[in-house]
């Protein structure tokens, strides 16, 4: 099998980004409860900030793969997103041109009407391709956000 995943049948992309996705989700979790912190997301810096309960601070640059309407089930591309900017997008285009270059058409259209474990498949996808450390799916009101996110950054309080 190849280790570059963008030569890599779309299929065999997913089942790889998933599986990595639960390995490094497993990682974090030792290292920093993403799960149960609150995140912010700052489109200016480019970074994800998730603050826990006992006030750690864990930091990453972070792009924004996609959202999920979750009282409609419709998914949108962040590189469709006029909220998003530009540079958060990037790894999301990767996915779309992948998408071109094999014929997916889930990653070349714009929204999809999806259930909400498809967009899972789309974000670890994205990020296999970019090389990202991980993806969180952030609420934000009814939507859900889909960010991939590099290495993270702890920092105890003072």
């Amino acid at each position: 099998m190849s280790s570059n995943p963008s030569e890599l049948p779309y299929a065999s992309l997913v089942a790889r980004g998933m599986a990595s996705l639960r390995v490094k989700t497993a990682a974090q979790e030792r290292l920093f409860p993403i799960d149960t912190a609150a995140w912010a997301l700052d489109q200016h810096t480019g970074q994800i900030t998730f603050t826990s309960d006992d006030g750690m601070v864990a930091t990453a640059p972070a792009q924004i793969i996609g959202s999920y309407d979750t009282m409609d089930g419709i998914w949108l591309w962040s590189w469709a997103n006029p909220s998003v900017q530009p540079l958060l997008s990037a790894d999301a285009r990767l996915a779309r041109d992948y998408g071109r270059g094999h014929g997916v058409s889930e990653l070349t259209t714009a929204e999809l009407a999806v259930p909400e474990a498809k967009c899972w498949e789309l974000a670890a996808a994205a990020c296999e391709l970019a090389g990202g450390q991980g993806v969180y799916g952030g609420l934000s009101g009814g939507t859900r956000v889909f960010v991939a996110y590099g290495a993270l950054r702890v920092s105890k309080p003072h």
